[in-house]
């Protein structure tokens, strides 16, 4: 149905917003079913960049699954970069590299974690204050290597400020002196 649209978009005049909503559910319905393939392409076959960029961009603000919003923010990273505003663009590459380690997680425990994937300094408190420290070594290895030399809105400094207090406050035990009873 999504090609014979498409098809019918192509011979006859259809506005602007029913093309951009018409492509934007193809869009969707390839990423749910896992074909990045189809969805590469149909984003290929799209001549305008701005229709394009609103698709994607759209599509991104879904909040489809896991697979689907590294896809586009990848895409959106590396076709539209210098189209995008600062904010949008931190924002944009936040989740990239929260998606990134949510897929370090197991992967049962990912849909616990999926609403924190563009806030990754949140994802990894969670982890913290989860005591998931297997979890944290290795989403604190990822991050380190993904942060380092990008402009996300944090820095590697954030991450091990983060670290820092988390370790200061597992060292801090609150007890009182027992009097010595003869």
């Amino acid at each position: 149905d999504y090609e014979l649209c498409e098809e019918w978009g192509r011979l006859y005049p259809v506005p602007r917003e029913d093309l951009i909503n018409l492509h934007r559910e193809h869009l969707l319905h390839l990423l749910e079913m896992g074909d990045m393939e189809k969805a590469l392409q149909l984003l290929q076959r799209i001549e305008d960049p701005g229709i394009c960029l609103a698709i994607s961009e759209q599509s991104l603000d879904q909040h489809p699954n896991l697979a689907a919003s590294h896809f586009l923010a990848d895409y959106l990273t590396a076709h539209f970069y210098t189209s995008l505003t600062t904010a949008r663009r931190n924002e944009i590459q936040a989740l990239c590299i929260g998606s990134k380690v949510l897929l370090t997680l197991p992967e049962l425990s990912r849909v616990n974690y999926f609403h924190l994937s563009s806030r990754p300094l949140l994802m990894l408190e969670q982890l913290l204050m989860n005591m998931k420290v297997d979890w944290v070594a290795v989403a604190v290895q990822t991050l380190h290597q993904l942060v380092a030399g990008q402009e996300i809105g944090f820095t590697v400094q954030d991450i091990d400020n983060l670290l820092s207090k988390y370790a200061e406050k597992a060292l801090n035990f609150p007890f009182t002196l027992k009097e010595k009873r003869s």
